[in-house]
């Protein structure tokens, strides 16, 4: 039976090249190494760096003929491409199994298999296992009632749709074969002139996260399910490889791949000081030069530097520090389940980063749009990212991604107004909110952006002793420019990226010249 793993063609994000954009998609060579380990015949796709538009793609799926289409698409905002791919495939051969999965189609699994008869399946929650078998059973005669035992599946049964038992998460993730990096297009990632490079790709450690925010389906995803009373219920729960096998998967992409600047996509890079210790010492004895970005909780920044650890961390290679500060007071991101990386926490950690570790670009990201928003909270807001002063404040527009609390508190109480999925991207405002319109938020983000740019800093940026800032600060620059030029040239309203009217968004990604090629 043969398998094609697909990340179907998409837009990408505006006022970048497509080489910042492209980057390794973890989940297509874990998924393959599974499933070639048990010698399933397995082809990964990646449509994005190859440059595979749907003409493309189409003539490659009526080439390739595959008994299963297994499609990734974990991003909302991709969601429709992804049921676009399973589309196209039913059209070329209507006896091809369809497969999707990711965290929106876990969470969507009931509204996706009733409203898309050409989906056949939905993987719910961790996939390499739950793929696995859906393949062996499919391989055998009458295998349509072994399917409801499969853990972790969504499924049709005549009229019914039906999920089955939740499947354990694994526990030991050093049991995985190494991700089937030698099956991905790896001299096609990393190419941008600015960010990631030279050379960069992903990696990860770790899976799902210790908390709960109220706002992120990533934790979800990768959650355990517990039976509570008769319904299941999804609590935190992070697993790691050992520094020594995460070590071992850094030295391929290093040495065999040439892959100098690496992503780690967990969701919080440092749960674990003594991990943290044990994986810089490892690079430090192999004399491993690489540089990396990662996702770090603030308080546990602070932990680790009272350690002695944050120091080894940076000397690691660290330099672009990813923080989550979303919201200026405590009273704001204990709503979001996130009271524990406080306002006072946050300062103290981009005071630290700036004073004592300069060579990491510190980026801070903030969430805007909750329903008692206005001018005011925003300003407030704004005075609080202007006395953190990190090199890059980034804003976003609070978005109810399904699977997550606060998409179910949005849906009930009726607040969003946009419903295409295509438009949650994190840019555009999806909901207005008690005293500000969409449009408005969009203004406020693009005001609060402007005044935060500071010609001086992105200047001294520019000529930063450290190449990673350097890098990035011509890349912001390169963004005003790009800005600047297009409200010169009309293209633009005098917001930032896109505009919106009263009833239907403009579409802020951007269309790849090879999309439909």
């Amino acid at each position: 039976m043969k398998v094609i793993i697909l990340n179907p063609p998409r837009y990408y994000w505006p006022f970048l090249s497509e080489g910042d954009n492209y980057m390794l998609p973890q989940a297509l060579p874990c998924l393959a190494a599974v499933l070639r380990e048990h010698d399933v015949e397995v082809k990964p796709i990646d449509c994005l760096p190859l440059r595979i538009g749907w003409k493309s793609l189409e003539n490659l799926l009526r080439k390739e003929q595959p008994d299963i289409l297994a499609v990734s698409t974990p991003e909302t905002m991709f969601s429709h491409e992804g049921l676009k791919a399973c589309k196209l495939m039913k059209e070329i051969d209507h006896s091809c199994t369809t497969v999707l999965g990711g965290h929106h189609f876990s969470a969507t699994w009931k509204e996706t298999l009733k409203e898309n008869k050409f989906v056949d399946f939905v993987v719910i929650g961790e996939g390499e296992y739950t793929l696995l078998e859906l393949v062996r059973e499919l391989e055998k005669p009458r295998y349509k009632q072994r399917l409801t035992k499969i853990k972790g599946l969504a499924l049709r049964r005549g009229k019914r749709i039906l999920q089955t038992e939740p499947r354990p998460l694994i526990k030991n993730l050093d049991e995985l074969p190494l991700p089937a990096y030698d099956l991905m297009p790896m001299k096609l990632y990393g190419k941008g002139k600015f960010l990631w490079c030279p050379g960069g790709t992903t990696i990860h450690h770790g899976r799902g996260c210790i908390g709960n925010c109220k706002f992120c389906a990533c934790w979800v995803q990768m959650g355990e399910k517990r039976k509570v009373g008769n319904v299941y219920k999804t609590f935190p729960c992070y697993r790691t490889k050992s520094p020594e096998r995460t070590v071992e998967e850094l030295e391929i992409l290093r040495y065999k791949y040439k892959k100098k600047f690496l992503l780690f996509t967990d969701d919080t890079w440092n749960v674990d000081p003594k991990w943290s210790e044990k994986f810089c010492e490892l690079v430090k004895e192999r004399g491993i030069d690489f540089e990396w970005y990662g996702f770090l909780r603030s308080d546990f920044i602070l932990r680790d530097e009272k350690l002695g650890v944050m120091e080894k961390i940076v000397e690691s290679g660290l330099r672009h520090a990813c923080i989550g500060g979303e919201r200026g007071s405590t009273k704001e991101l204990k709503s979001l389940n996130k009271a524990s990386c406080s306002p006072d926490v946050t300062y103290k950690v981009v005071k630290l980063l700036k004073e004592k570790y300069p060579e990491v670009f510190v980026q801070v990201t903030f969430i805007v749009g909750f329903r008692n928003e206005s001018k005011e909270t925003l300003k407030k807001l704004y005075e609080y990212v202007k006395l953190l002063d990190p090199d890059f404040p980034a804003f976003h527009p609070i978005t109810p991604v399904p699977g997550t609390e606060f998409y179910e508190e949005a849906k009930n109480n009726g607040w969003i107004e946009v419903k295409d999925f295509r438009y949650y991207d994190w840019m555009t405002p999806i909901m207005s909110t008690e005293h500000l319109s969409r449009e408005e938020i969009e203004m406020e983000i693009t005001k609060m952006s402007r005044k935060l740019f500071s010609v001086k800093r992105a200047l001294k940026g520019m000529f930063s002793r450290y190449a990673h800032k350097r890098r990035l600060h011509w890349w912001l620059l390169v963004v005003a420019t790009k800005i600047t030029l297009a409200h010169l040239a009309g293209k633009l309203s005098e917001r930032m990226y896109y505009k919106i009217s009263k009833t239907t968004p403009y579409y802020a990604m951007v269309k790849p010249k090879w999309y439909d090629k």
